[in-house]
């Protein structure tokens, strides 16, 4: 029993890490080198990847989404997709999807004479089920790869508060087990004993009972 409720703690964190890892926002130092519109099939469960579109074309199997491509200074590729989120999630409430497509093309800069910028997304990269980060800003960033990034206080903070829900969450339980849980349980173990004593008790007494009907 003790393996199965290791099983779920384990599962249960690993599904909030994986929650907090896409959801909260990551930055890149990058190298724009291009910026193109491309028609997206979003008929598949991969969906749930992409932005929740405007009412009038959450019934539509495909639409047409920007992308942004960079190159790392380890000369690794990588490819942000530029969508509003509007009030849904993740609570970015990005609807600047214009202008930031207008910074990056003004970014896009060559190998020979590099313009380093820093990309703030959330989300992941993943080639096999043709997923992509979703570029939430783009700044200039001149002290290029070898530059320091910004502390990520806003990933800091909600860490910090969640943290202390769960700790807040703990205590109570912890406190609620030991004065209504604990002492319940340690009652009905106790009844329980009590009547397995009983019934060991009349059970040798029938014993006894009989033995005295053997003699005669």
């Amino acid at each position: 029993m003790s393996y199965v409720k290791w099983f779920v703690i384990l599962v249960f964190w690993m599904a909030v890490a994986t929650f907090f890892h896409y959801t909260l926002p990551q930055k890149d130092v990058v190298r724009i080198v291009n910026t193109y519109e491309e028609r997206q099939d979003l008929r598949d469960w991969t969906r749930m990847f992409w932005s929740v579109p405007e009412d009038q074309s959450v019934d539509l199997a495909n639409r047409d989404v920007q992308f942004i491509q960079g190159v790392r200074a380890n000369g690794r590729p990588i490819v942000y997709r530029n969508e509003d989120t509007g009030w849904s999630w993740p609570p970015y409430f990005k609807f600047d999807t214009a202008n930031l497509y207008t910074e990056a093309n003004d970014a896009v800069s060559s190998k020979d004479d590099p313009e380093w910028v820093l990309v703030t997304h959330y989300g992941w990269r993943n080639e096999f089920l043709s997923i992509f980060p979703n570029a939430i800003s783009v700044k200039p960033f001149p002290e290029g790869p070898d530059g320091r990034k910004p502390i990520p206080w806003v990933n800091i903070v909600i860490l910090t508060i969640f943290a202390a829900i769960i700790y807040g969450i703990w205590v109570r339980w912890r406190r609620f087990r030991m004065k209504r849980i604990d002492p319940t349980l340690e009652e009905w173990q106790d009844n329980f004993e009590a009547a397995g004593e009983a019934m060991e008790d009349r059970r040798n007494r029938f014993r006894r009972w009989l033995d005295t009907w053997r003699r005669k």
